[in-house]
C-alpha cells in the first residue's frame, strides 16, 4: 500500500501536461514497475529456443532460416499495428481499473491460451497461426504498459528504472530459455511452452494489483475510438525528428543483438558441431553466463549515462556488440564464442537500460502509450529484420548442406547492424542534459 500511496504521490506532482512527476518511488516501486517485463521477455525468449528446434523439420532441410523469417514477417506485422494502436487508445482510457490495466489483464490471459496453441501444434501452418495470435495478444497489453515508466517516474530515477526494466527484459529472456531448456531432458517442448504463459500471468498479476495508474487520461473531445486509433499513425510523429531517428538506431541495434538471439541454437549445431547433449548444457549455461554479465553491466552503465550523457554509452554499447558479434563469426570453438557472448551481453545490458532512458526523455509525456508502442516498431521489426537478412544469408552461405559458414556470416553481417544504429544515433540530440545532471547531483 505504500508503494501505491507513492506512486499516486508522484503523479500527484506531476505537470500533467508535459513534464514528469517530481516525487520519488521507493526502490520496490520502480521495481514492481519492471517485473512485467520479466513475463513477456521469457515468452519471446522461450519462444526462440522452441521455434529454431521445432521448425526446422516441419519446414524441410535448407529452409529453417526463411521458414523462421516468414513467420517474424506475419507476426511482426500485427505486432507493429497492435502495440502502438492500443498504447494510444489506452492514453485516453478511463475505467476502475485505470487507462493500462485493462489491456494488462485481456492480453496476459490470451497469451497463455495461444501458448497452449503453439505446444500442441503438429505443423508449421499451426505454428504460424498461433504465433501471430500471441503478438497480438502479447502487444495488446505490452503497448499500454509501456506508458508506467513516463507515466510514474520522475526524472531523476528514469536511469534507474530504465535499467531495471533492462535487466528485467534480459533476465526474462534467460529465464525463459532456462524454462524451455528442460525441453531437452524431457524430449518434448509442450510443458516447457505452456509455462511460459504461467510465468508471465504471474507477473501480470502483480502489475495488476500493488502498480499506480499514473497520470489522468487524455479527454477524447467527443471524438469516435476509431479517431483516437486513426491518430496513432498521424504524421505529426515525424515532427519528432529525434524520436524518428532513435527509433531507426534501436531497429538496426535490436537487429544485431536479433541475429545471435534467433540463431544461436543453429550456430551451435552447424558451426560449433554440437550434440542434443551439449546443447542440452551449453544453452542454459551460457543463459546464465549472460544473466551475470548483464546484472553486472546494466547499472553502472544506467548511472555512467547520468554523468555523461545516454549517447556516449549507447555508443560504447555498439563497439562492443560489433567486437563480440564478429569474435563469434570466427570462434574456433565454443571457449572464444563465450567471450564474444559476454562482449554481446554487456552491450545488449547497456543498450536496453540506455537507449531505453534516451527514449522516455524525448517523448511527449502526455502520449507516453502512444509514441513508446510507436517504439516497438524498432523492437517488433528487428526479429524478422534480423531473420530476413542474417537468415537467408545463413542459408545461401550454408547452401542444402547447412554447412558450418552460414551462421558465422549471420554474426558477421549483425556486426554491420551494430554499425548503422550508431549511425542513426548521431541525428538523435539529448535534450535536458544540464538539467538531468544537476538532478541527479542533487539526489546523491
Amino acid at each position: 500500500m505504500a508503494e501505491r500511496d507513492a506512486a499516486t504521490s508522484a503523479t500527484e506532482g506531476a505537470d500533467v501536461a508535459v513534464g514528469r512527476p517530481m516525487l520519488r518511488l521507493p526502490l520496490r516501486q520502480l521495481t514492481q514497475l519492471s517485473i512485467y517485463w520479466f513475463g513477456i521477455n521469457a515468452i519471446w525468449g522461450g519462444l526462440n529456443i522452441v521455434l529454431q528446434e521445432r521448425v526446422p523439420d516441419l519446414a524441410g532441410a535448407g529452409q529453417a532460416g526463411r521458414a523462421l523469417a516468414v513467420l517474424d514477417i506475419f507476426a511482426v506485422a500485427i505486432a507493429i499495428l497492435v502495440q502502438p494502436t492500443v498504447g494510444s487508445i489506452s492514453d485516453y482510457t478511463i475505467s476502475r481499473w485505470g487507462r493500462r490495466k485493462p489491456y494488462i489483464a485481456i492480453g496476459s490471459v490470451l497469451d497463455v491460451v495461444f501458448l497452449v496453441g503453439i505446444a500442441t501444434s503438429q505443423t508449421y501452418l499451426a505454428i504460424l497461426a498461433f504465433v501471430v495470435l500471441l503478438q497480438f495478444s502479447s502487444n495488446f497489453a505490452q503497448g499500454p504498459f509501456q506508458g508506467y515508466v513516463p507515466d510514474l517516474v520522475p526524472a531523476r530515477q528514469v536511469a534507474t528504472a530504465s535499467a531495471l526494466v533492462g535487466v528485467m527484459s534480459i533476465l526474462g529472456v534467460v529465464g525463459g530459455t532456462l524454462i524451455v531448456s528442460t525441453g531437452y531432458a524431457l524430449g518434448d517442448w509442450t510443458i516447457p511452452t505452456i509455462i511460459l504463459g504461467v510465468v508471465e500471468l504471474a507477473t501480470a498479476v502483480g502489475t495488476l494489483l500493488w502498480v499506480a495508474d499514473g497520470r489522468p487520461p487524455k479527454d477524447r473531445g467527443g471524438r469516435s475510438w476509431l479517431a483516437v486509433a486513426r491518430e496513432t499513425w498521424g504524421m505529426d510523429v515525424f515532427a519528432h525528428r529525434g524520436f524518428v531517428w532513435l527509433v531507426a538506431s534501436r531497429l538496426c541495434v535490436l537487429a544485431g543483438i536479433s541475429i545471435l538471439s534467433k540463431l544461436a541454437v543453429l550456430y551451435l549445431d552447424r558451426s560449433l558441431l554440437m550434440s542434443a547433449a551439449d546443447k542440452g548444457f551449453w544453452v542454459p549455461a551460457t543463459n546464465a553466463l549472460i544473466a551475470l554479465v548483464i546484472l553486472l553491466s546494466t547499472w553502472p552503465a544506467a548511472r555512467l549515462s547520468d554523468r555523461l550523457g545516454r549517447k556516449p554509452v549507447i555508443y560504447a554499447s555498439c563497439l562492443l556488440g560489433g567486437l563480440g558479434t564478429l569474435l563469434m563469426a570466427v570462434a574456433p570453438g565454443v571457449l572464444v564464442a563465450e567471450l564474444g557472448v559476454v562482449l554481446i551481453a554487456t552491450a545488449a545490458g547497456s543498450f536496453l537500460a540506455v537507449d531505453w532512458a534516451l527514449m522516455t526523455d524525448i517523448i511527449p509525456k502526455e502520449s507516453a502509450g502512444r509514441f513508446m508502442g510507436m517504439s516497438n516498431v524498432a523492437t517488433a521489426s528487428a526479429g524478422p529484420v534480423a531473420l530476413v537478412t542474417g537468415g537467408t544469408l545463413m542459408d545461401l552461405v550454408g547452401g542444402v548442406e547447412e554447412g558450418p559458414a552460414g551462421p558465422r556470416a549471420a554474426f558477421a553481417l549483425a556486426a554491420a547492424f551494430y554499425l548503422l544504429g550508431a549511425a542513426f544515433l548521431r541525428s538523435v540530440p539529448e535534450p535536458g542534459r544540464a538539467v538531468a545532471t544537476e538532478e541527479v547531483v542533487a539526489a546523491t
